[in-house]
């Protein structure tokens, strides 16, 4: 028989998943489970407990007791010999009981009894009472891996008979216990077997049973079933009782234990309930250590409790306690989570050895703020501190790439992990589906998607959602529908995102109609799935754009009455709506509103810079600058930075208004705060200068255009090519008007 490696029960689980594409904060936590040297083990001394039974095998006649002193004698005397050969002789004549009679003979030589066992079993199928036996000696003799090994085969073996009931396997344990072995750590080996084979059950009872003969299950043994029961989902909910009724039993927990269902609290999401737990577990005299607070800290993480957190991390400072690797990647990841990514890379130069983990982290969360720039700075200082990124960092990058519609980027990144062989699973495919289908390459997302099929990968709602958003955005709405038809129908469940994309591709058909009836069958609960602020505001946005304010005003009633919060975008999709229509009272009394509500605490929704930007444009429209001024200063003073889009409205309508002195302020601190002004711009800002006849202005910002690759418009061009000619700069005359035609401004007939 082929006996297991040494068995070291070691266990440790994983606290999060912050999206099943990246392993954002992945938290090991490690529990080191003595050994049986260490181990203690606990008797109850009771009244009630009983006495382990007497073994009383049955007795051997007179020709048996020759057949076992002959056996004995034999492998005794001829031990150095194959045991094949030595007992040829006996094979046919050889019983399981005579198998017990003979151990009985030589249980004290350790190996002779393993490999007389070996040879039984190769020609006989071991009783269970035989199988118990040879347990009971593997423990007493401190072999506990053939122990672990004998009850693990029982119950994963196809060729043991693990029909019988396990508490038949129990009382067989408990029947050879007194006589041949007497160690208790015999049935914490069969407590934790039954436990890592998933019988919960089982184990359940074999403690109860044991506490009537005396016998409490030790305290690592415990913890393992914790562990276990916490690790599955479907477990996880039962680990507080068994915490609580081991307990009251007589299991005296430690700070591991606690620190277990910590993470089981966590991960059931209670994470207040944990944190109480952390403060109880002191209260009793438990200390608390590293692992105790970095698990209850990438539970606030996952939840976004960035003020709970800070708290959590001062209150280890003051304990002594120093944040490990993975107090630190839970800090980043909800710094990233939040948009403090800056901060979070503040966190990773202090670390001595930053791993994978974090820099993923930053990757994805500079990715998903559309700063690939730095993103790809991490991904290169990886390779340079020899921390290959894995598949899960680079489709955080490809998907931050298609983010910002770098598609024929992306999709190299791709090619490059095919190529190194690297792992390509559902998620990197359907980010790079999603980016094609944004850009509106819909017969490369479908090529991709035949790919990841032929490969054995299977498309999720993810990859068909967003074939159906493309789908959809290119007025293909019957395609879109067979699609979903063809989800169905390989058993996926719709989501709230799949419906969304078709009322968004409904909207944008036009057939806004159509959309509400979508939107209605949702609300009726013919689906899974119920609207959310995206369905809202997509339908607002349609009616807006139509004029019909009222009904849009209709969605946002609806919207409050069901407890559905607006966004900021919801807010923004009405004041478009107010300013495309010349509505600027209505889109006054908006941002009046949302400011007033924000302060009482009823909606909080702090407008942004688009809110500021929609109604400034407008005012820039009716050159009425007074009015924008008001806006910007109102904007400035409730704390909202304005953006690149904030300094393009409010430059494009002083140069309009012919105000430069205050159109060159702006510009000089939209360039001071890093900021780029679009081609309309510059050529606004061009021009305004050139009627100003501040020429020597228009120059500069003229060639700061063209070192930019930025392309003015016709009539700068023509402005600059006479004023060449007329200079006598015959040579840059010739160079702007190669440039222009070059770049399709003038054609060279106009010449």
């Amino acid at each position: 028989m082929k006996r297991c490696a040494t068995f070291v029960p070691r266990y440790c689980f994983q606290t999060l998943h912050c999206h099943p594409q990246i392993l954002s904060s992945l938290i090991y936590l490690p529990f080191n489970i003595s050994n049986s040297s260490t181990r203690k083990f606990s008797f109850l001394g009771s009244s009630t407990t009983r006495n382990f039974p007497d073994y009383s095998p049955k007795k051997p006649t007179i020709k048996d007791s020759e057949l076992v002193h002959n056996i004995s004698t034999t492998i005794k005397q001829r031990h150095f010999e194959p045991i094949e050969r030595i007992l040829k002789a006996f094979e046919s004549k050889l019983k399981p009981d005579h198998f017990i009679w003979v151990l009985m003979n030589i249980k004290n030589e350790y190996k002779l009894v393993l490999t007389f066992f070996d040879w039984f079993y190769l020609h006989r199928s071991p009783s269970l009472e035989v199988r118990c036996i040879i347990i009971q000696i593997s423990v007493a003799k401190k072999d506990p891996k053939t122990a672990h090994e004998l009850i693990h085969d029982f119950w994963t073996k196809p060729n043991v008979d693990a029909s019988l009931p396990f508490t038949l396997f129990m009382e067989k344990l408990i029947y050879t216990y007194k006589d041949w072995g007497c160690n208790p750590y015999v049935f914490d080996i069969f407590f934790e077997v039954l436990v890592e084979v998933g019988i919960f059950n089982g184990a359940k009872k074999l403690f109860h049973k044991m506490l009537t003969y005396g016998v409490l299950i030790s305290i690592d043994s415990c913890n393992f079933f914790l562990s276990k029961l916490s690790d599955n989902i479907n477990t996880c909910k039962s680990t507080p009782s068994i915490f609580t009724e081991f307990l009251k039993k007589g299991v005296k927990w430690n700070t591991v234990s606690h620190n277990i269902m910590i993470h089981c609290f966590c991960q059931m999401g209670k994470v207040k309930e944990a944190h109480n737990l952390l403060i109880q577990m002191e209260i009793r005299g438990y200390l608390s250590d590293a692992i105790s607070y970095s698990t209850i800290i990438n539970g606030y993480s996952q939840i976004g409790e960035h003020h709970v957190v800070l708290k959590l991390m001062e209150e280890m400072q003051i304990k002594g306690l120093k944040p490990n690797k993975f107090t630190f990647n839970s800090v980043v990841f909800l710094l990233c989570k939040i948009g403090k990514v800056m901060d979070a890379e503040k966190i990773l130069r202090e670390m001595k050895v930053p791993d994978k983990v974090m820099y993923t982290t930053l990757i994805d969360g500079y990715c998903k703020n559309g700063n690939v720039k730095s993103a790809y700075k991490l991904f290169d200082e990886m390779h340079s501190k020899n921390i290959l990124p894995d598949y899960i960092t680079y489709t955080a990058l490809i998907s931050g790439i298609c983010r910002i519609g770098n598609i024929s980027e992306a999709y190299n990144l791709f090619l490059e992990m095919r190529n190194r062989e690297m792992e390509v699973d559902e998620f990197t495919y359907s980010a790079l589906i999603d980016g094609f289908c944004k850009d509106g390459k819909i017969k490369e997302a479908f090529s991709l998607h035949n790919q990841m099929v032929e490969i054995g990968l299977t498309p999720n709602v993810v990859t068909y959602t967003s074939l159906v958003d493309g789908l959809c955005k290119q007025g293909e709405i019957n395609t879109a529908n067979e699609l979903l038809q063809e989800m169905c129908s390989k058993g996926l469940e719709l989501n709230t995102h799949t419906y969304n994309s078709l009322v968004n591709g409904l909207c944008k058909t036009g057939n806004i109609v159509h959309a509400i009836k979508l939107m209605e069958d949702m609300k009726a609960g013919g689906v899974f799935v119920f609207p959310d602020v995206f369905t809202y505001t997509t339908l607002m946005d349609a009616y807006c754009k139509k004029g019909d304010m009222e009904k849009a005003h209709g969605l946002l009633r609806e919207m409050l009455e069901k407890g559905i919060q607006p966004s900021v975008v919801t807010f923004n999709v009405l004041m478009n709506g107010f300013c495309m229509f010349g509505m600027l009272e209505d889109g006054e009394r908006l941002l009046k509103w949302m400011l007033e509500k924000g302060k009482n605490g009823i909606i909080i929704i702090t407008p942004n810079a688009t809110t500021y930007n929609l109604l400034m444009k407008q005012y820039c429209v009716r050159n009425d600058m007074r009015g924008a001024s008001e806006i910007y200063k109102g904007m400035l003073g409730n704390g909202v930075f304005p953006n690149g889009n904030t300094y393009e409205v409010l430059i494009r309508g002083h140069c309009k208004a012919r105000n430069m002195k205050e159109a060159w302020f702006l510009y000089k601190e939209m360039v001071e705060k890093g900021y780029d002004l679009t081609v309309n711009g510059y050529n606004d800002i061009v021009k305004g200068f050139i009627k100003r006849k501040k020429y020597l202005e228009a120059r500069s910002l003229f060639d700061e255009m063209r070192k930019k690759g930025l392309v003015a418009d016709r009539e700068v061009y023509n402005f600059f090519m006479d004023v060449n000619y007329h200079e006598g700069n015959l040579d840059l005359t010739l160079e702007l008007c190669d440039e222009a035609i070059e770049k399709g401004i003038v054609d060279k007939t106009d010449v």
